[in-house]
Parts: structure tokens; sequence; C-alpha cells
């Protein structure tokens, strides 16, 4: 069987990316994305307009408001689903948005596993989790058996549609694996995002605005890294990966916000304009994973260093912008 790939949130900074790579090795994917205004859509349709290929197709709607004969015809010889999508943001999950949250992390994810348990051709679900399921860890580097305790509305929704990954793996065989990110950055990321919002800065002599003391801790990893762990869940044989595995996916920094301002400063080849503020509620002051578990599950391991991915941020960056 010729595999094919769905891509959820297909326009989005990590789901662009996977759909690059796989397009460019010509594999046949379906790209999916409703565009919703979290950010600028003028960045998400600038991203898919950088993958290019015959076999990349792209299907504009909204995956929580197709029926399910809609979801079944979407995933008619699907072979290997890549779920990144969903709502993104910490200080946005709080309040009246939490509804959004639920539906488009929660719900969504529950319909599409609905849809992958229906499936005759699908040999992997992949789901894009995040290492905001831990809050504040027991200890350091996190193992995935550490117990997972959320900070913020947002982490609660990601590790509840995690459980559901492991719950339709263990009832109905969905051949699901769940990976936790830590701290996603590169070109492309969401301008939101801290290094895009620190290096636009430094690019341009502008104030930096750092929310706590700045020691806070961060294990970064670098896109590439991190859509090279979805291709190697998704190829992975059902045996040394089985339904239902969860894996962390860090990239092995563990540094502080200071400590990578000062890389930063390296890179762009200035002295930085740091603003200091109060902490922002949910954020949690440290993040560190134990990779071991991918490395042995999926051969996989860090390959981008922090200076020089994020080296390669602001030459993109400086792209956007136009400056030298």
């Amino acid at each position: 069987m010729t595999d094919r790939y769905l891509v959820t949130g297909a326009a989005g900074f990590v789901g662009s990316t996977i759909c690059r790579r796989l397009a460019a090795a010509g594999v046949e994917t379906v790209g999916v994305d409703c565009f919703t205004d979290y950010y600028d859509t003028t960045q998400k349709k600038d991203n898919l307009a950088t993958v290019d290929g015959a076999s990349f197709r792209f299907v504009e709607t909204d995956l929580a408001d197709l029926t399910a004969t809609g979801l079944d015809e979407l995933l008619e010889g699907v072979t290997h689903i890549v779920h990144q999508a969903g709502q993104p943001g910490v200080r946005s999950s709080w309040g009246a948005e939490f509804a959004i949250y639920t539906r488009n992390n929660v719900e969504l994810t529950q319909r599409l596993l609905e849809a992958a348990r229906r499936s005759a051709t699908l040999q992997r679900f992949v789901y894009a989790s995040s290492s905001s399921v831990y809050g504040d860890a027991e200890r350091y580097p996190t193992l995935e058996t550490d117990l997972p305790r959320p900070v913020s509305p947002y982490g609660v929704t990601k590790l509840a549609a995690e459980h559901l990954c492991t719950l339709y793996a263990s009832n109905f065989g969905v051949p699901t694996v769940s990976l936790r990110y830590f701290t996603v950055y590169g070109p492309r990321q969401r301008p939101d995002m801290a290094f895009t919002r620190f290096v636009r800065a430094g690019l341009t002599g502008e104030p930096i605005n750092v929310f706590g003391t700045g020691e806070q801790v961060r294990d970064f990893t670098y896109v590439d890294d991190i859509v090279e762990a979805n291709l190697l869940a998704a190829s992975a044989a059902l045996g040394p990966c089985p339904p239902g595995t969860v894996l962390n996916i860090s990239g092995g920094s563990s540094v502080s916000l200071n400590e990578a301002l000062a890389v930063l400063e390296r890179v762009v080849g200035r002295e930085l304009d740091i603003v200091r503020h109060d902490r922002t509620a949910g954020d949690v002051f440290r993040t560190g994973g134990d990779a071991s578990s991918a490395a042995e599950i999926l051969g996989w391991r860090p390959a981008v260093s922090l200076e020089d991915g994020l080296r390669a941020q602001a030459d993109w960056m400086r792209g956007v912008l136009g400056v030298g």
C-alpha cells in the first residue's frame, strides 16, 4: 500500500514544516487547516506557499465541524495521521476563551480518533502533545512516567487529548503515539512566541519584554528535530513503538532564558534592550525532558544546537523584515 499522510494544522509552524519535508520526499500528503485567527492568517498562508510538490494537496476545512461521513472521506486511503492541529497559547487559555481550547484541542482530537478507529488503512496516528502537561514537574530531567500536573488550562487540554489517544489505543487498537514537545523554535515560528519576538527585536533594536526574572529554564527544541521525531514515530513498526506510546521530544539544552538571550546577542551582533515584567500566570519555572525513550524506541536524537537554531531563525527573520 502506498503511504498517504494526513497532516492536520498544516498551515501552522510545525505542520507546514512537516508538509514541506514530506512534499520534498514525494510522499503523498493531504494537509488540512481552517486558518483560525489566533494570529495573522497571512503568515499561515505564507507557510503553505513554501510547500511545493505534486504529491501535496491542501484542504481548507474545520475538522471540528466535519460530519462523521466527511471525516471518513478525508481519511480514505490515509495510512498515517500527523495531528498538529489545536489551539495554542498558555496565556489565552484562561477565562472566557477556554471553550475554544476544549473544542479545538479535546473535542477535535476525540472526533479524529473516532474516524481513525473506523479506518481500514491507518497504520499510525501521531499526536502533538506538549511539555505543558508536566507543569512544575517533580524532577528534572522529567520522565514520561512522572506525574503530569499542568498549571494552565492549555496544559489541561493537551493532557486530556493525550489521554484520549492512550484510551483509543488500549480499547480499540488505534495505533497512536503522543510526542511531548519541549519549547519548539525555528523559522516560521508563531509571532506570539518568545523567540520570534526576541529575534525581531534584536534585529531591529526594539525593546525585548521578558516576563519574570529570566532565570526560568527551558528545554529548547529546534523545529527540524521535531519534524524528524514525527516522521520517525509515523514510520516506526508497531512492535518497538506499541499503540499508546508517549515520548518526550526535548532538545536537551535546558538553559535559562537569560542564557538564551546571551546566545541571541551573539547571533544578532548587538546588545539587547531587555525590559522585565511580572511572571505570567500558568507559566512554569522550568522544563527539561529526558528523551532517552525516544532515542531507544525511535532512534531519535536532537541534532541542532541552540546557537545554530537561533542563527537559522534570525536568518529567516532577516528575510521577513528585509534587513541585513
